[in-house]
Order: structure tokens, then sequence, then C-alpha cells
């Protein structure tokens, strides 16, 4: 028995009234709810992570200058090699603790700037690469309490800066790319180097590049769709071979850093292909005519393509406005959040402007040319630098902002931004409170296998279950930075018929994933929803942990200690 790779659950359950559900709402049905959660975080949230422990780790870079938090006990980070501060007692990483919405400083020791990261299968934060003395580096961050970051000085073998990082099947996480990298390593390593990838090559515009923080996602046969600059290829990581290359995207204009759009992987379901869209972006040249003061309207295109079909084509479509520096977030119920970003310009010092305060979610299964909603604007704009993720509870957590080579507050266009604010999209309207479901099983720190049945049990009131129209989906909490979510992936699952066992008691048999290329072992939010197709509901969530041993056989699981979420 191969020794077991953990894969944990939140569990949180989603339920909608009937009525709304007639309205057909989806996600943005009420438009959303914004909320400022902290004035001052210290930091500017350039890079986002959620983990196990309900905590959110943050962190900008550390040659701004000083930040807006000191570390803790009179503690100071001496670096020669820093190019801001040689003697530091600010801290450049936060841990955010969502229940207490409280801060507390970490202390990172190299640069972090403009780097990648994924979470490895026991539920630490690998984040790898940076500027400066801190771009060969990686970083370990253990969610326990009062720990910090560890650091490997030279634990990379290339200069990693605007890379992408995507966990793998195996545990490991791939890193792909970076300024003046055209390969790709391995961490943790079997084996020292790096593996030359052409393909990143052929994808660098001259003194543009277009083609950093590449789009990375790891396919289900175990291949990895590589999308750079306007095209896309499928690679083999393990021969280093492209198995394919797809047609450049309809227009020719870049969607990679600094013409920066997002993607993501839509919902996978074991009755279907793997699709990707890609979105927004800036019009080729945008980026050096925004050098001379001139700010070009941003892509307002999108993307999508079934990566595995035997003549992949892209099927475009239109948002509601074009967005550059938007971040793409999966939504509990299988909707793609669009939010932040600038409505011209490109990623950059000072170069966006016209700033998209509306989010827009896009919901894939619906009719073409009627899959955009337009949501409640925030009066906050985030511009370059800012992030957002999936938190467990089904808010979306919004923060960063710094378009500056330093931390700017006044006299400029757009100030550097240390808030932190929520996104509630209307699947958490309080009109549906009266909705109050309880998950009854499974119970905590059961190890499931691959492909294993699992029974979920819950409670809901009496004559409010629809019992056909339950999904039950999953989502690996991602990195995100530079309007990219790494390792994100949402999957449905399968399930049989939702039965009832007592009154207003139900059960729902659910299979859980085949293989760790469809669900690579570590640390998800599962979600049971209820109508997904509009409007859900959540309760105050009764959270679960479910690790999932890779190499256990179905029927052969047993209980140990896991990680309480």
């Amino acid at each position: 028995m191969d020794s077991p790779l953990i894969l944990c659950f939140s569990l949180l359950l989603l339920l909608m009234p009937p009525r709304a559900a007639a309205a057909g709402g989806g996600s943005g049905g009420s438009g959303g709810k914004w909320s400022l959660l902290l004035t001052n975080v210290g930091i500017s949230a350039m890079h986002m992570q959620l983990l196990h422990t309900d905590r959110v780790v943050m962190f900008d870079r550390t040659d701004f200058g000083p930040s807006n938090i000191s570390l803790p006990n009179g503690r100071c980070r001496r670096d020669p090699d820093e190019k801001a501060l040689l003697l530091d007692c600010t801290a450049h990483s936060v841990e955010y603790d969502v229940a207490a919405n409280s801060i507390r400083p970490l202390t990172v020791l190299t640069d972090v700037w403009c780097s990648s990261g994924a979470v490895s299968p026991d539920g630490s934060l690998i984040q790898a690469g940076g500027y400066n003395d801190g771009d060969h580096a990686v970083r370990n961050y253990k969610p326990c309490p009062g720990c910090d970051w560890e650091e490997l000085r030279n634990g990379l073998s290339q200069r990693r800066w605007y890379a992408t990082s995507q966990i793998l099947a195996d545990g490991r996480q791939i890193i792909v790319g970076g300024r003046r990298q055209f390969n790709y390593e391995f961490y943790p390593k079997k084996s020292d180097g790096s593996y030359n990838l052409p393909f990143l090559v052929q994808t660098n515009d001259p003194r543009l590049e277009n083609n950093l923080y590449p789009f990375v996602f790891l396919n289900a046969d175990g291949n990895l769709f590589i999308f750079a600059n306007n095209r896309a290829i499928l690679f083999d990581h393990t021969s280093s071979k492209v198995v394919h290359t797809y047609p450049t995207v309809p227009g020719g204009d870049p969607r990679n850093y600094p013409s920066t759009g997002s993607a993501v992987l839509l919902p996978l379901r074991s009755n279907a292909g793997a699709e990707v869209m890609v979105c927004g972006g800036a019009p080729r040249g945008a980026y050096i005519r925004a050098n001379n003061g001139d700010f070009v309207k941003a892509l307002d295109t999108c993307g999508r393509i079934r990566i595995n079909d035997p003549n992949p084509q892209w099927v475009m479509e239109t948002m509601p406005q074009g967005r550059v520096m938007g971040d793409m977030l999966l939504l509990p119920d299988g909707n793609v959040l669009i939010i932040n970003g600038a409505g011209a310009g490109t990623a950059g010092w000072e170069f966006g402007r016209s700033p998209v305060l509306s989010p827009v979610v896009y919901c894939p299964n619906k009719q073409l040319g009627s899959r955009f909603e337009v949501q409640n604007p925030t009066s906050t704009p985030r511009m370059y630098h800012s992030a957002a993720i999936l938190l467990r509870d089904g808010r979306v957590l919004v923060g960063g902002s710094n378009p500056h080579i330093y931390y700017n507050f006044t006299n400029v266009i757009f100030p550097t931004d240390l808030t932190l604010e929520s996104f509630s999209p209307s699947y958490l309207d309080p009109q549906f409170a009266y909705l109050r479901p309880r998950i009854l099983l499974p119970l905590s720190e059961s190890i499931f296998g691959y492909g294993q049945q699992v029974t979920f049990r819950f409670n809901i009131p009496p004559g409010r279950l629809d019992g056909g129209s339950i999904t039950v989906t999953m989502i690996a909490p991602s990195f995100a930075t530079h309007s990219f979510s790494m390792s994100q992936r949402l999957l449905v699952l399968d399930h049989g018929d939702v039965t009832p066992i007592a009154r207003s008691a139900y059960r729902v048999r659910v299979g859980m994933p085949g293989s760790g290329n469809l669900a690579p072992a570590g640390y998800y939010l599962l979600f049971v929803v209820h109508k997904a197709v509009a409007t859900v509901f959540i309760t105050h969530p009764i959270v679960r942990n479910f690790p999932l041993s890779k190499g256990i056989r179905a029927g052969g699981v047993g209980v140990k200690g896991g990680v309480r979420v």
C-alpha cells in the first residue's frame, strides 16, 4: 500500500428555496453583497492562499520599503542584499484568521515579490521563487499555531520570478517559466536541474514578454494544458513532449502578463471532457502605449476550448465590458466569478486605468449569449497587485492593489490599498436564512480512497427538498496572484438518488474522484448544493475533515488522526 496522501474536505451544505429556483437567477440573482472586513492588514495582499486551518496567508514584497505592520517582539530582519531596507522591522507577510477577523504578522527572510506557490498534500504552503536574493528560494509555511515561514535559500535550480506553480498527482508541484526562464522544474526534487520548454521561447514577445505567469492546468489524463501569450499546448511533463498544439485564440491578442487576462479550468464532470476558459487581457501593443501615457481599452472577449476533443477549437464570447488584471474564481455552484481589474491599460507600474468595480458571474451551463450576470459594485478599485480567493463559507476574500514601486497613499490616482473586504455571492443572501440545514454524516477524520462511495446525510426543513437538484462539488483552494489562481479546480461528483431516512433527514451516496490526476491529494472544500442553476443557501457551516488516501481501496478505509479544519 502506498503511503497516505491526504485529501481533506471542509463540508458545507448549500440549499435554496424553490421560489428562487423558479426565478432562475443563478449565483448572480441578487447581485451579491460587499463587506469591509479590515481597514488595514498592514500589507498589500499581492499573494493569497487559504489553508485548511481557516487561515489565509498573504504577502507582498520586501523591497516596497517598510510596511504598515511591525514584526512581533521587537524582531527585525537583516538582509545585506535587500534593495530597500538593510534593517527592516516590519512584516511583509501576514496570516489572516477568517473566524476571528484578525491578522498575525509573519516573517519572510528574502524577497517574495511576484512568486508562485501550491499547498502540499500535508497542508503546508510551499512557495517558490521571488526577486533578488529570493529568486531561488523555496519557503514552507506549516499551518500551526505560532508557526512562521521556513526558508531554503537555494531550493530551486533556476531563478523563478513571474513563474506558475501547479500541484501534480504525485504531490509535487511543477514550476513553469518566469522572466527569462524558458524551462520548468519540480519541487520536491527527484533530481537536480530544470527542463527546457521551447514553447515559452515561441510565445515570448521581444521586450514585451506577454507570456509570464502562464496559465497551467492539470488535465484528467495527467498531461498539462499550458497557455502562454495567445496559444496553448498539451504537454507531457514526464517525457518533455508536446502532445497537442492548440489553435491561436481568435484575434491573436495576448492574455498573459503584462497583458494580463485570467483563466480557469471549468468544472470537471465524469461524463464530460475538460474545458478551459480564458478571459480579458490587453490588445497587442497596449503595454508600449501605456508606457507612453495612452491607455488602450482592455479586451472584452473570452475563449472556451474543450481540450480533449479530437479537433479542439476556441469558442468566443463577449463580456459585459473589457477587463485586464481580473481574477477568475470557481464558485461552489459551478459558476465562475470574474472580479477585480481595470478597463484600460495593462499590468505594471501605473499602467492601469478605469477600474472595473462590478464583478461578473459567468454561468457556463446557460445558453451562449446569456451567461454573464453583472453584480453589485464595490467602491474600492482593485488594480495591479490585487488578489481574490474563495473562502470555505462561500464568500470571496478580496484584497491588495498597489500599482506603485513603493507604498504610496497620497497624490496618486490609485493609492496603495491595505484593506480587506469580502464579496458574498447571492447564494449567501439572508432572505434564504429560514432554510437551515444540518450535516449529520460523514464524521470528522474519515479517510477515503480514490473511487470510494461515501454516504452523506443531512437535515433540511420539511417540504423544502428537491432531491433531483442536489449536486456535490469539491474545490481545491488556490494560490492567487497576478490574476491567476494556481491549482484551482472544481469537480462535480457523481451521486445516487437522495433518499429520506427520517423526518427532514436525507442521505445521498457520492463517488470520490477516481485518481490523483482528477484530484491531486490535498485539502479541498466540499459543498452540497441544492438547485445550483439558481440561488443557493448556506447556513452557519458545520465544518468536517475528510482525508483521502491514495492507494487505499474502497471499503478498506479506516480512521486516522487528521488535522481539524
